[in-house]
């Protein structure tokens, strides 16, 4: 995340240098609280916890809450209570109050809070299927996607983008913050590396640091692309991205506009909206997100961990391909069909449903 997207916090002050407990305001606890938080969490993670208490920070000044230790179990009901009748998603309201609850747990450990305070926060129960998001490009859609770039646009930075995002199942994050020299060609592997001070961090920091294995297939366009159509050129910090434009590394929103004009119906097919792509707002980068069956990064990273399961790669291998914990996996992103479930997970075992020893009728 580049400075200009990322929250920059204001750290909150220090105690008096006395025994006592210094009398925080509510939005000064927090930034305390957030500080503390960016030297161990990723800044999309910081700045996700920023948005979603923001409105939390408020409404205590708007109630004239002036100090967090006059907080209450009643404030956070009445809150509770104003945040529902606003008409918030259920899924929206559960992360707020965990969000919340993390929160009250650092006050009250440094005792800015009753100690009992937090477990008075209950966030709202969710139906599993809510944490889903089961937009996702589907393999059928992807393939013939690349088989369109292998045909008609060989190497341009949207096959290579979009080959590597699917054959690897990468974060738009790690896939920005490759360098050049993080791909080996004559090993056919990829390297994601923590840099955080040169503004590519991985959300799992040193933990998201590791080596993925690519496909020769995939390997060969990547080589084109950085023969034929990669822009020369250093970031600010000197190093040499591997997705470039013509001033140096992609940002965030950039990588992601590329990603969702990468993923078009239209590049394959008559466009399912009836809309002519010679005309079509839609084919430029700055509004290929408005298009209704264009796939964000985080849409092509769930159905290439769910392609990659139903072709029977081991759940571990995934998670650890993809770095994310088994169960998150199984949870947010093994998201198969009925028919994806019998067709490619259990073809092998009905194949074996015959007579003799490899299921061959040998009476």
């Amino acid at each position: 995340m580049s400075r200009a997207d990322s929250y920059e916090i204001e750290v909150g002050g220090e105690a008096d240098g006395g025994d006592r407990v210094p009398d925080l305001s509510p939005r000064e606890a927090f930034e305390r609280w957030l500080g503390r938080l960016r030297a161990s969490k990723a800044d999309s993670t910081v700045t996700s916890y920023h948005y979603q208490l923001k409105l939390f920070i408020e409404w205590c000044e708007e109630e004239e809450i002036d100090t967090i230790g006059e907080l209450t179990g009643w404030d956070i009901e009445t809150y509770e209570t104003t945040r529902r009748n606003e008409g918030v998603e259920l899924l929206s309201l559960n992360k707020e109050f965990r969000t919340l609850k993390l929160f009250l747990e650092y006050c009250a450990r440094v005792e800015l809070v009753a100690e009992d305070l937090p477990e008075k926060v209950d966030p709202p129960d969710v139906p599993r299927d809510a944490h889903v998001d089961e937009t996702r490009l589907e393999h059928g859609r992807a393939e013939l996607l690349l088989d369109y770039y292998a045909e008609h646009d060989y190497g341009s930075r949207e096959h290579a983008l979009l080959a590597l995002a699917w054959y690897v199942g990468a974060r738009l994050g790690g896939l920005r913050g490759l360098d050049l020299d993080d791909y080996d060609s004559a090993d056919a592997y990829l390297q994601f590396i923590h840099r955080p001070r040169e503004e590519t961090p991985l959300k799992n920091g040193r933990d998201g640091e590791r080596a993925v294995g690519l496909p020769r297939e995939v390997c060969e366009v990547v080589d084109a692309y950085v023969a034929d159509h990669r822009e020369e050129g250093h970031d600010e910090y000197g190093r040499r991205p591997l997705f470039t434009t013509t001033v140096g590394r992609m940002s965030q929103n950039y990588t992601r506009a590329r990603m969702y004009l990468a993923t078009e119906p239209c590049l394959h097919m008559s466009c399912p909206h009836g809309n002519d792509r010679e005309t079509c707002e839609y084919v430029d980068y700055t509004h290929a997100s408005k298009c209704p069956s264009s796939r964000s990064p985080h849409q092509v990273r769930t159905g290439s961990i769910t392609w990659q399961l139903n072709r029977g790669v081991p759940v571990e291998v995934v998670a650890e391909r993809v770095n994310t914990s088994v169960r998150v996996l199984k949870r947010h992103y093994d998201q198969p069909t009925k028919r994806e479930e019998l067709e490619e997970r259990r073809r092998e075992y009905v194949d074996r449903l015959g007579f003799g020893a490899n299921g061959d009728d040998q009476s």
